[in-house]
């Protein structure tokens, strides 16, 4: 068992890493019990990374900075609960015959360290990690660690009396892998949840049909079947959801709307929950909104822009007044690419505010605002107010009327940068569409500074994709000529990888059509020219149209002739 070699406070005099008057304050403050050098990293008065050093050297033990993935034996976790090793701050690493090496954040924590010993039965080496780096691997290793799938608990599911699952809905556990213990229908949602994050779900889909229920998960845009329950577990598995949203368990005639905030491996997780009534019982979606995961995606650069359009739009975001729209189909990252534009120009001296429907992720630093139609509190409405918030930048979450288009108009030419996104097929149809909805033509050509269509396709498993030659009959299809190869194109394999869950995708990116107002187009809207006029021209100038962008991606390998396709079927129609 390890213990103190040299005194805390010999150690940091003899490295001069706190001086005598510091260490005279941190006594002073020190209350009963607690750790003095701990009292000195909550003064400022010395580093994290430095009293990890100071407790190795003052129990003779070696330092670990970091933790890696690879060198955590997961054999060892599975006998370790994680409340257990989160409490007490240790995680177990590897056994290699004679020990098993274990990180600690306090040596001095000798019951946690005695546990150990008796539970796996042999000598315990401990090694001294920062706390934080603890926690965080304890995060990684038990959430790869935790198999249990939705088919697992089924098994225990299938044997559960009916009966002790009511008085079960209402617990909650902080942590979905802190559930060992937890009854099954528990175990069965969060092992839904977990999974769905494990498979960077967007969506979970609960379908009941006439004898089971379908759970679905929705995958870079496409669904897959995940697991049939019997129908006899739909009410508990309905009550179980609405609980936990907050929603009435006892209103199934009615559609409601609720929250989820959960924690997997120590990560937030945002759950918006969707209930309507069906003929075999009410059907549930959750949407997934990992704040983590959309916070490291929210750059200009990741969203596949080309070298030339993101110099351009680096131009564009940086306007001082003016309309930026995006255009695309429900589901093509549009609300992604707009925070990507916040996300560039947030900064302390620029006011920025949105009206979204609804706030999807929270951006720090920006006023977020959500509509309310049960108050009256629309886009229009909403914009008026935000007008008497004295911003630099609006984001309209969508243009669906005329009043919130003039409304945004109005804004850009009175000094304020403005994004919003239409739904419309394409960037050209965009004009046409503001001016169908009766805002003057004028006014578009001297409010709109660009306008961007957008969609997803689904990106190719590196790890398993397959080089083939396409024929050309299907580079004609993808708009290609033979001429244009330098090399064989990529498929997706007959036998994908586990990586991919089996589709041979994995992940989506955009691809993109740019169209700047030029004089010539703001000239055509002018004169009231239809959707097809306008492409002519800026085609004609050397815009890339979709099309383009997704042949260009299909040519670097990072999708398929089928997948492109797929998302822009009516623009190559």
């Amino acid at each position: 068992m390890a213990t103190a070699r040299k005194n805390i406070e010999s150690i940091l005099l003899d490295r001069s890493w706190v001086s005598p008057q510091d260490l005279d304050k941190a006594r002073l403050h020190k209350k009963p019990g607690q750790d003095l050098g701990q009292v000195l990293v909550e003064m400022g008065a010395l580093e994290p990374h430095r009293l990890t050093r100071i407790r190795a050297q003052e129990y003779g033990l070696r330092v670990q900075m970091q933790i890696d993935d690879q060198s955590v034996d997961p054999r060892l976790l599975a006998r370790v609960p994680i409340n257990y090793a989160k409490k007490n701050r240790i995680l177990p690493l590897f056994a290699d015959g004679t020990s098993v090496t274990v990180a600690v954040a306090e040596p001095a924590n000798y019951e946690a360290l005695d546990d150990l010993r008796m539970l796996f039965g042999t000598a315990i080496t401990p090694v001294v990690a920062p706390a934080e780096v603890i926690a965080e691997a304890t995060n990684r290793a038990y959430d790869h660690a935790s198999a249990a799938s939705a088919q697992d608990v089924m098994l225990n599911l299938e044997e559960h009396r009916l009966d002790q699952v009511a008085s079960e809905l209402a617990q909650e556990p902080r942590d979905l892998l802190e559930t060992e213990d937890a009854a099954p229908i528990i175990r069965l949602v969060n092992s839904l949840l977990s999974q769905a994050v494990k498979d960077r779900a967007s969506d979970i889909h609960v379908e009941p049909f006439e004898s089971d229920v379908v759970v679905r998960f929705r995958v870079d845009g496409m669904l897959y079947d995940v697991v049939s329950i019997p129908r006899r577990f739909q009410p508990a598995l309905s009550s179980r959801i609405k609980v936990m949203a907050g929603l009435n368990i006892a209103e199934k005639r009615l559609p409601q709307d609720g929250r989820i905030r959960f924690r997997i491996a120590g990560r937030d997780i945002d759950v918006r929950v969707s209930t309507i009534p069906t003929s075999f019982g009410e059907r549930i979606v959750l949407r997934l909104l990992d704040p983590a995961q959309a916070l490291v995606d929210l750059s200009l650069d990741k969203l596949g822009f080309t070298e030339g359009n993101l110099t351009r739009m680096e131009r564009l975001v940086r306007q001082s007044h003016g309309i930026i729209l995006l255009t695309g189909p429900t589901g093509s990252g549009k609300t992604t690419t707009l925070y990507s534009c916040l996300n560039r120009i947030n900064a302390p001296e620029r006011n920025i505010i949105t009206i979204e429907d609804p706030v999807e992720y929270q951006l720090r630093g920006i006023g977020q605002m959500q509509v309310n139609h049960k108050i009256d509190l629309t886009f229009a409405s909403g914009l008026r107010s935000i007008l008497r918030q004295d911003p630099d930048v609006i984001m309209v979450g969508e243009i669906r009327d005329q009043e919130t288009a003039e409304i945004a108009i109005q804004a850009a030419l009175t000094g304020h940068l403005v994004f919003s996104t239409l739904h419309t097929n394409d960037s050209f149809g965009a004009l046409t569409r503001l001016v169908e909805m009766g805002i003057e033509p004028f006014l578009v050509s001297s409010s709109v500074l660009a306008l961007i269509a957008q969609r997803l396709v689904r990106v190719l498993c590196r790890d398993c994709r397959e080089p083939y030659t396409p024929s050309r009959e299907e580079l004609a299809r993808a708009g290609l000529r033979p001429e244009q190869l330098n090399g064989p194109l990529y498929r997706a394999p007959k036998s994908p990888c586990r990586a991919c869950r089996a589709t041979g995708y994995r992940g989506r990116t955009a691809i993109l059509e740019l169209m700047l107002m030029t004089d010539e187009v703001r000239r055509l809207v002018m004169a009231r020219a239809d959707a097809a006029g306008i492409r002519q021209a800026c085609t004609a100038q050397g815009m890339k149209l979709l099309r383009d962008d997704g042949a260009a991606r299909v040519l670097a390998g990072q999708t398929t002739i089928e997948e492109l396709l797929r998302v822009t079927q009516e623009e190559i129609a």
